[in-house]
């Protein structure tokens, strides 16, 4: 009783209640898009060619649809979702790494970061354009287009670009008006929405004899253990002890006091393997394009048809890879050991400057392997258990699904927990009474 009613502390902080509102009517209008057909395409067709599954179009179709909540297979309005804006990130910061002129506009401020987002804005909409491209040739090529031809491809491709851009606009509101990051939200509630859908699928499948009860208990013993190991390695981290030297300000005394500097196992959070899924679409995507012409895509696109073991392992690597590429973006050696320096600051044993530089990243590098390792084993974890147990997709039992849903809910909590003990609330996570602001 007094946990749900440290719960409904939400509820009484203003700033906290407007932005959980905004961020539910934002998902909401996400939500609605994803209904919406386009014009001029046979839906009831597209479906049942997607629920095909000896296709490999339909198989590979079928694990991107995950991320967009079921509007791909049902070609609707937002069938790109928020996957053009990933992708335009990621080469966007791959440039930033690469061209001196980014890497000095990022150094700028929020003037350079305000440049660097419009710049990724306009990459969002060329992908997305070319993704239109290939989905409205796609669409023709399965005889799925009602009225064929160029005033359907016309309207096809500006309906699904518009929408992708509206879509990333939704998200960019998240960020900025509501609670949690804008793309994981949208990718959150995509994942989620199809939840009903998987439990229907598994009741069925009990039903029809293809797995028994005993198999059920086995995936809720599964997911129950991924998950909390999710929260525990999540809440991990080496904490760096920082001695700072005393100075003498007039008859004050300032510093000569410790404090530590914490680091996350996981630094990176969910990020990773959002562009790591991001990337892999893209050969998936041509592979199976190319299938039915040459008998070599043909073969890749088998390959790379999750849980095949190729997928797995340029997953697992693609993870490693973003993690350190994140870890890159989120902190500076060199510049962590000079504020420290500048602020008097310095960590006991090692001398400050360049042999703290070094020390930060010697083990930024470990510590980041340790998280990139961890979250390749819990992305890849659930699709080893579903080809031994020879289990049907489902949402709830893909890695990268649940890593997903787990990583933001924690994150969410966590800026929910932050505005509550700001507001001299207890957390809603934890039991106790409301204390005033003027309270000692």
């Amino acid at each position: 009783m007094i946990a749900f009613r440290n719960f409904l502390n939400i509820f009484s902080i203003v700033e906290l209640r407007r932005k959980l509102f905004f961020t539910l009517g934002v998902l909401v209008v996400y939500r609605i898009g994803n209904i919406i057909p386009i014009v001029g395409v046979d839906v009831e067709g597209f479906v049942k060619f997607m629920a095909n599954k000896a296709s490999i179009a339909s198989g590979i179709f079928s694990y991107i649809d995950m991320f967009s909540g079921g509007s791909l297979a049902k070609c609707t309005l937002f069938a790109l979702g928020i996957q053009p804006y990933i992708m335009a990130s990621i080469a966007m910061q791959m440039l930033t790494l690469s061209l001196p002129m980014l890497e000095e506009l990022a150094k700028e401020g929020e003037y350079g970061r305000k440049i660097i987002n419009q710049y990724t804005r306009y990459l969002a909409l060329g992908i997305a354009f070319m993704h239109s491209i290939g989905y409205s040739i796609f669409v023709e090529r399965y005889e799925l287009a009602l009225f064929p031809g160029w005033t359907f491809r016309l309207t096809f491709i500006f309906l699904v670009t518009v929408g992708a851009m509206f879509t990333m606009w939704l998200g960019e509101q998240i960020s900025l008006h509501g609670l949690g990051n804008g793309s994981s939200m949208l990718i959150f509630a995509g994942i989620v929405s199809r939840f009903p859908n998987d439990i229907f699928t598994t009741v069925v499948s009990i039903k029809a004899g293809y797995f028994g009860l005993a198999t059920v208990l086995i995936l809720v013993a599964i997911v129950l253990l991924i998950t909390s190991s999710i929260v525990f390695m999540e809440k991990g981290e080496r904490r760096i002890p920082v001695q700072y030297t005393r100075r003498v300000v007039g008859n004050r005394v300032f510093g000569g006091q410790g404090a530590f500097i914490p680091f996350r196992i996981n630094n990176a959070g969910i990020m990773p393997v959002i562009y790591s899924n991001a990337v892999i679409n893209i050969p998936m995507f041509i592979s199976s394009f190319f299938a039915t012409r040459w008998i070599l895509f043909k073969y890749i696109s088998e390959a790379l048809q999750p849980p095949a073991a190729l997928y797995n392992v340029l997953d697992f690597v693609l993870i490693i890879g973003f993690s350190f590429l994140y870890l890159t973006f989120q902190f500076k050696p060199e510049e962590l050991a000079e504020n420290m320096r500048k602020s008097g600051g310095f960590i006991p044993g090692i001398r400050p400057g360049k042999k703290t530089a070094e020390f930060f990243n010697y083990l930024l590098t470990r510590i980041g392997l340790v998280g990139a390792i961890y979250l390749g084993i819990l992305v890849l974890l659930p699709n080893f258990f579903t080809s031994i147990l020879l289990l049907p997709r489902l949402s709830i039992l893909s890695g990268t699904g649940i890593l997903i849903i787990v990583g933001v809910s924690l994150e969410l909590a966590a800026q929910m927990e932050a505005y509550l003990l700001e507001n001299r609330y207890k957390g809603f996570l934890s039991v106790g009474r409301f204390k005033a602001r003027g309270a000692s």
